[in-house]
């Protein structure tokens, strides 16, 4: 309908699911004992989401290559401390090392969000971060993101109305991530904090960063000259005030430098099948979603989030 703005909510649900697994006990259990915590967890999140937001359009957005090879490639050490077992050479996705009582509940989460109607959405050789920038960049409604990933941030823009969600407590309890709250903690806007995470670095993500740089020093020399392309530039200048450490760091790590952006940028021109993003009133497969019920215990969650997509 013409002249409507939607408002359109992007799920990091890995990061989410997670959070639901280690917040909800593993005593939540289907009927044959299997634990489905982050099952459960994950359909009370979004049952919260949609009663607290109320988007009009909400998408799934999943790792189909949690450690894509084109960034490995830039930086070996990406994310290589989570590999559980190498893909075979020539194709395949690395393994992501996870908890032995997670993995089998994704594909039950995934069948369950198919069930129910939600758009989940990926891209081979791309990780759901790319998805929900390409998506965001795409949309021209406000946007929110949920994720406990601070990668996102870089896609805050309140020009465009993007934020992030950034879960504190559960989903119950949200920080906004807008610029204003970019600038009084970090000293950055949205792209501003590419640069300054990349000279940071992100141990849980095995980037490197510039040794001896840390976040504070990171942001006082984006305040200082402008973006990374300047402190770079100061690094060549002999007249500029970098301390005498800082232009010897920042040197040494020039091979780093010229990489690292590519990495820690998120791609928003991933190739995304067709799909319908709107939120579901009724669930697609009735039928499918009765015996995924029964066959998980999944209860009160799917019964929660059900009404809450009715009303």
């Amino acid at each position: 309908m013409r002249g409507v703005t939607r408002r359109l909510m992007l799920l990091d649900t890995a990061s989410l699911y997670f959070r639901a697994y280690f917040g909800v006990p593993d005593s939540v259990r289907a009927p044959d004992g299997t634990p489905v915590n982050a099952v459960r967890g994950l359909l009370d999140f979004i049952a919260r989401l949609v009663q607290d937001h109320r988007p009009d359009d909400l998408v799934a957005c999943m790792d189909f290559d949690w450690r894509p090879g084109w960034r490995v490639d830039l930086i070996p050490t990406y994310k290589a401390h989570r590999v559980a077992e190498e893909a075979p050479e020539g194709g395949g996705v690395d393994e992501e090392e996870v908890p032995d009582t997670l993995s089998p509940q994704v594909p039950v989460i995934d069948a369950v969000l198919d069930a129910v109607g939600i758009a989940r959405v990926g891209a081979a050789e791309y990780e759901a971060d790319d998805v929900i920038g390409t998506l965001a960049g795409r949309a021209t409604g406000p946007v929110d993101i949920v994720t406990g990933d601070r990668d996102l941030f870089q896609l805050v823009d309140d020009g465009r109305r993007t934020r992030v969600l950034y879960p504190v407590k559960g989903v119950g309890t949200l920080q906004l991530v807008d610029e204003a709250l970019l600038r009084e903690k970090y000293g950055v806007d949205g792209p501003g904090y590419v640069d300054l995470a990349l000279l940071r670095g992100d141990p849980s993500d095995g980037l490197p960063g510039v040794p001896g740089i840390g976040e504070k020093t990171a942001a006082k020399l984006l305040a200082a000259h402008g973006d990374l392309a300047g402190i770079m530039a100061a690094v060549d200048d002999p007249a500029s005030k970098l301390t005498p450490s800082q232009r010897k760091r920042l040197d040494e790590a020039r091979a780093y430098v010229a990489v690292a952006p590519k990495v820690v940028r998120v791609a928003q021109d991933v190739p995304l099948p067709a799909f319908d993003p709107a939120l579901p009133r009724r669930p697609r497969d009735p039928r499918a979603l009765a015996e995924l019920e029964e066959r998980w215990g999944l209860g009160g969650s799917l019964r929660r989030l059900l009404s809450t997509l009715e009303g």
